[in-house]
């Protein structure tokens, strides 16, 4: 007999769609992958001379908390590149950036318990609270304001007396969003002031566009008993397979219960640890060009949405994602079609719908996810694709 979590545990809305992209596929078509944040800038080759060159005769279980060269450079990381004071021993590796945040979750949160979340937010984390058995208490943002933060007193009424915890992304997936000073110190201030805790999910870190300086919740000193962030080295070192994560937490009491958790899955993959410990020590060679890149391909990416009639978003401000609202009434169904009835020159273009990212029902339907992971050509190819399915879509149904 299947448990009640094992039925009723979300399903990826990222990932669900993937069969009908794998029967196009069979079909001969040509999928245009916008709806996962896979990107296809090469993966550093030191990163791989790393792995390449692990000498170990026996392939063994590593520390917990993650092997003491890998947590000794991202504390130097911290240090040199933001200023911060990150001891080795706050650092904990997981196996990647969503197990951070299950384990800050399982940590902190008691089933029944609220955790307060911007949406749209990075579909996993429903995923996660199921399985924790907390609950999500959306803090409703709007595409009209670049999906930033409503004022504090938007906010604070959504605290109850089952409220734990304050969950943000900066830069965010999927909105592209990157939060104000003034907007982390709203949340931070909230957190102080109803005894809460705040993590912050960081990934996208260095991906900040326009002359805009990369930022992280631990600067705020005074705050770290209650804050944690979540991390990886996915998107920052191109990375998606390696699975390696981690979680900065000051607080001791945080760390030992992540530490206990940690002890129930062993140990995180060992030989990525060392491509992870060269990429964070050459991360200079590469970093600033993919910013760079990426930033490009923001702009290419935008540019050909406002080109198009009925399609609307504002300029993403990092990470490499945008959410648009779509002149269709259910995005799903339109990705749907674009992968089972439409094609040009045997090739389309799949979305993610937006729906999936939000905890309010209803909300983001006539939304989608567009992930500008390709290179420049492949992008303008697949927008055009877009726009040309959206006219034929609108004139068919």
């Amino acid at each position: 007999m299947i448990s009640n979590k094992g039925r009723t545990v979300p399903k990826s809305p990222i990932r669900k769609l993937i069969p009908l992209a794998d029967d196009a596929k069979k079909r001969g078509i040509h999928v245009y992958h916008l709806n996962i944040g896979q990107p296809d800038i090469k993966t550093p080759e030191t990163i791989f001379e790393s792995i390449r060159n692990f000498k170990q005769d026996v392939l063994s279980y590593g520390p917990t908390q993650g092997i003491p060269m890998l947590r000794e450079v991202i504390s130097s990381y911290f240090n040199e590149d933001y200023s911060l004071d990150i001891q080795p021993d706050e650092v904990f590796i997981t196996t990647g950036g969503s197990e951070a945040v299950f384990f800050l979750m399982l940590a902190t949160l008691n089933p029944g318990d609220e955790v307060l979340i911007p949406e749209p937010f990075y579909a996993n984390y429903n995923g996660i609270a199921a399985i924790v058995g907390a609950k999500i208490k959306p803090i409703t943002t709007s595409i009209h304001f670049g999906f930033h933060l409503p004022p504090r007193d938007k906010i604070e009424p959504l605290i109850t007396e089952k409220t734990s915890a304050i969950l943000t992304c900066t830069p965010n997936n999927p909105t592209g969003t990157v939060l104000t000073q003034e907007e982390m110190e709203m949340l931070v201030n909230i957190a102080k002031d109803h005894n809460l805790w705040l993590f912050a999910d960081e990934v996208y870190r260095e991906f900040v566009f326009d002359g805009r300086e990369s930022s992280s919740f631990l600067k705020f000193e005074d705050a770290l008993d209650r804050i944690a962030i979540a991390d990886s080295v996915s998107k920052r070192f191109s990375s998606c397979g390696a699975r390696i994560g981690f979680i900065i937490a000051k607080n001791k009491e945080l760390f030992d219960a992540v530490m206990r958790f940690g002890m129930a899955r062993l140990c995180p993959p060992t030989i990525e640890q060392y491509g992870a410990s060269s990429g964070f020590r050459t991360r200079s060679k590469f970093i600033p060009d993919m910013v760079k890149e990426y930033e490009h391909r923001r702009d290419v990416v935008y540019h050909e949405i406002q080109e198009m009639d009925g399609l609307f978003t504002l300029k993403p401000e990092g990470a490499f994602y945008t959410v648009v609202k779509l002149p269709v009434d259910d995005s799903e169904e339109f990705v749907r079609w674009m992968l089972k009835d439409f094609e040009i020159d045997k090739k389309t273009t799949m979305l993610a719908p937006a729906s999936g990212f939000y905890a309010t029902e209803g909300k983001g339907k006539d939304e989608a996810r567009i992930a500008y992971v390709l290179k420049e050509d492949d992008l303008r190819d697949a927008m055009k694709i877009l726009k040309e399915g959206i006219y034929v879509f609108n004139n068919t149904h």
